[in-house]
């Protein structure tokens, strides 16, 4: 059992600090077997066995392609609530560069954003849970795949996921390497923005590179759109208000060719925003500038705008709530109530446009590897895998408490 160097509070952790070993195992045999977004296959199978052995009261599969949803009966049902819990299963398509035992075993393949960790911990919860069933009403424990890119969340939503389970408030938290181990941030409002998707693709007439005045030289007007687009945040955005634009990858002609000028080139990007208005904004100043500098090149550009996935937004009740079961875990010096927004995205937000809830940030560190998120030698902290356990299943205590006789 590993022993951490902080300290935390509770009955539930406690209880659940007794199979810290067993969690361990499991998440480290799911790091070796990371798997992509609907794809989830073993991962599927081995939460299912690890709940089968929890005891929980049932298990749905196949919900959203490959998630699952276990649920849990308190020792009470006369509240009538339900109350969700999530928690993501999809790896990244990452080479590993980590030598532990525990590496990915598929070339290409690894979690380097620690939803290993996410899924050990929500199994925690539900056998906790399961052995206790302190509380009154009904756990709904949600084992979402494809949050990478893939919109899982609102796949499974499409499938029926509240319709069939139709839960009070949702929350879900995310290991944060740089917070300290033993700590949690929140706030009331946006925790990640809004991911939008950009390609623009710009036309004009190749030739010889000697003779570019018989051209339509559409690398310069691409080099043009990428230094007006900066423009947009720095002259159209309120300095209180956030945006990010950025265009990161763009493909014009051959590298071999080095004296010939193409005719297509296409930019991608993506667009970052927490405030709907902001977002119209930056789409419609693209659209406008891309066709304008174009024009006064005699090319054209056309702006494809592709909103992936909203802004992951708070409710204040949830978030507040949320922040007190962390601070009767961990103490109130060891909870951030007021945690910055992450300009990255996250697929809870379309749960939280439609339930109650809150989204978390579980601190993790860096660990011996001083590795973040989607890096090739980050790790899972297994140290703080009760704590995130205890976590889940106090918000479901205290979201839903039983009665005093």
């Amino acid at each position: 059992m590993l022993n951490p160097r902080w300290k935390a509070g509770g009955r539930a952790f406690a209880h659940i600090a007794q199979f810290h070993p067993e969690l361990t195992a499991l998440r480290r045999d799911l790091h070796a077997h990371p798997e992509l977004g609907f794809e989830e296959l073993y991962t599927g199978r081995r939460v299912k066995e690890a709940l089968q052995l929890c005891g929980v009261d049932e298990i749905h599969e196949g919900i959203g392609r490959t998630g699952l949803v276990a649920v849990v009966r308190g020792r009470s049902q006369s509240s009538g609530s339900l109350v969700g819990l999530r928690a993501d299963m999809d790896a990244l398509p990452i080479t590993e560069h980590n030598d532990f035992s525990w590496k990915s075993c598929k070339p290409g393949l690894m979690h380097g954003c620690g939803h290993d960790g996410h899924t050990a911990m929500l199994v925690g919860a539900a056998r906790y849970l399961a052995e206790t069933r302190n509380f009154d009403g009904t756990a709904v424990l949600i084992f979402q795949p494809g949050e990478e890119g893939f919109a899982g969340a609102r796949v499974m939503m499409e499938d029926g996921l509240f319709d069939r389970f139709p839960v009070q408030s949702v929350f879900a938290m995310h290991n944060w390497p740089a917070m300290k181990p033993g700590t949690v941030g929140i706030n009331t409002g946006p925790m990640m923005a809004a991911a939008d998707r950009i390609t623009i693709e710009i036309t004009g007439r190749g030739g010889h590179g000697a003779h570019a005045y018989q051209t339509v030289d559409v690398v310069l007007v691409a080099a043009h759109i990428i230094t007006a687009a900066q423009s947009i945040v720095a002259r159209n955005v309120r300095p209180i208000e956030s945006a990010v634009v950025s265009l990161c990858a763009i493909q014009a002609g051959d590298l071999g060719a080095f004296s010939v000028l193409p005719g297509t080139a296409t930019l991608v990007g993506t667009v970052r925003t927490f405030d709907p208005a902001v977002q119209e904004m930056v789409e419609q100043r693209l659209k406008e500038l891309c066709s304008a500098i174009a024009l006064g090149f005699g090319a054209t550009a056309t702006l494809h705008y592709e909103r992936m996935y909203p802004a992951t937004i708070n409710t204040e009740s949830e978030a507040v709530f949320a922040a007190d079961v962390a601070e009767s875990l961990v103490g109130a010096d060891h909870v951030v109530r007021d945690l910055e927004p992450s300009m990255g995205a996250e697929d809870f937000s379309f749960m939280l446009q439609t339930k109650p809830g809150a989204y978390l940030r579980l601190g993790q560190g860096t660990g011996a590897s001083g590795s973040a998120l989607h890096n090739s030698r980050y790790d899972f902290n297994d140290e703080v895998l009760p704590l995130g356990s205890a976590l889940h299943a106090s918000l479901i205590e205290q979201a839903m408490p039983l009665q005093t006789p």
